[in-house]
C-alpha cells in the first residue's frame, strides 16, 4: 500500500473490470462525488487565497498559475477563462506548465520531474505577483521548484495539493488541502483529485472576482462581450439589474462599448459614459457602490 493517499488503492475497486458497465459507472460517479465533498474543508484556505489573489490584481501584479500533468491542465483552464468571464486583462495572468502547453493530444510525463525547468520557468515571477501552484501529490519536482523559486523572488504563494503534509505546502501563504480519497483507478488523479481541484479553482477565482467588483447579484458584470452570444448576455444582465427592456439594454451596451457596468449606470441615469466611468473610478470599480452614489445624487438633486 502506498503511503501517498493519491496513489492508494480504492477499497471497492477489486474486480472492477469484471463488473457490468452500469455498476462500473456507479462506482466511478461515487468516487467523483466523494472527492467533491472534501472541498468544504478547504473553504478557509480558499478564502485566504482569494484575498491574496485579489490584492495582487488590485496592486498591479500578476496571478501566475503553475502545474504539470492533469493538475496543470485544471489550473490552465481556470487561468484561460478569467479574461473572458471576468474581464481580467490577459497580461495580468500567466501560465507555467511543465514542458509547455501541449499542441497535440499527448501529455508527456518527463517534464514534471525536471526541477531545473521549474526554476527556469519561474524566472518570470517577481515580488508583485501571486503564484498558484497545484499538484495532486504535492511533491511534483517541477511544481515544487516553481513554488520555491517564486517564493525566493518574493511572490505570494498559494499551494494546492491532495495529500496532507505535502512538500508543496512548505512556505505557502495559503495552503489548500483537498484530501480526496483513493481513486477508483489507483493513481489516476485526473479523476477525483482533479474534480476537487476544479471545484476549488472555480471557487477561488469566483471569490476573487467578487472581491474585485466583477460580480453583482450573481451576474458577471465585467465579462468581455466579444461575440454575439456574450453581447446578448451582457444586455440581459443590464436589463435584469435595471429593470429595463432587453432592446433598450442592448442600446446601452452599444453606447457603453460593451461595458456592462457603464451600461447599467447609463440606464440608471448617469449623464454620460465619462460620468459613469467616474462613478466607477470613485467606487473602486464596485458597481453596487457606484449605483448607490448615483441614486443618492439623483435624490439630492430632486430635493434641491
Amino acid at each position: 500500500m502506498s503511503r501517498t493517499a493519491t496513489e492508494a488503492r480504492h477499497g471497492k475497486a477489486e474486480g472492477l473490470d469484471t463488473l457490468a458497465p452500469a455498476e462500473i459507472l456507479v462506482l466511478l460517479a461515487s468516487g467523483q462525488q466523494a472527492a467533491a465533498k472534501v472541498v468544504d474543508h478547504a473553504i478557509p484556505a480558499i478564502a485566504k487565497a482569494a484575498d491574496l489573489m485579489a490584492a495582487t490584481l488590485k496592486s498591479g501584479g500578476r496571478v501566475v498559475y503553475a502545474g504539470a500533468g492533469s493538475a496543470g491542465l485544471v489550473a490552465m483552464a481556470d487561468a484561460m477563462e478569467l479574461p473572458g468571464t471576468y474581464g481580467i486583462p490577459p497580461e495580468r495572468i500567466a501560465i507555467l506548465f511543465a514542458g509547455g502547453v501541449p499542441t497535440i493530444a499527448d501529455l508527456p510525463g518527463g517534464p514534471e520531474d525536471d526541477a531545473s525547468l521549474g526554476e527556469r520557468d519561474a524566472d518570470i515571477v517577481d515580488a508583485a505577483d501571486c503564484i498558484i501552484c497545484v499538484s495532486a501529490s504535492g511533491s511534483t519536482p517541477y511544481t515544487v521548484a516553481v513554488a520555491e523559486t517564486a517564493k525566493r523572488r518574493g511572490a505570494k504563494l498559494v499551494a494546492m495539493a491532495n495529500n496532507a503534509g505535502a512538500k508543496l505546502f512548505e512556505g505557502a501563504d495559503a495552503a489548500i488541502l483537498l484530501e480526496t480519497p483513493p481513486e477508483v483507478v489507483a493513481g489516476s488523479t485526473r479523476m477525483g483529485a482533479a474534480t476537487a481541484q476544479k471545484i476549488a479553482f472555480n471557487m477561488l477565482s469566483t471569490l476573487t472576482a467578487v472581491k474585485l467588483g466583477h460580480v453583482h447579484d450573481g451576474h458577471m458584470v465585467n465579462l468581455r462581450a466579444d461575440n454575439g452570444k456574450l453581447r446578448a448576455r451582457a444586455a440581459r444582465i443590464v436589463a435584469d439589474i435595471t429593470g429595463i427592456e432587453f432592446d433598450a439594454a442592448r442600446i446601452w451596451i452599444e453606447t457603453a462599448e460593451g461595458s456592462v457596468k457603464v451600461a447599467v449606470l447609463l440606464a440608471a441615469g448617469a449623464s454620460g459614459v465619462e460620468a459613469a466611468k467616474g462613478l466607477l473610478a470613485r467606487s473602486d470599480d464596485m458597481l453596487r457602490v457606484a449605483f448607490a452614489e448615483l441614486q443618492a445624487s439623483k435624490s439630492s438633486m430632486k430635493r434641491a
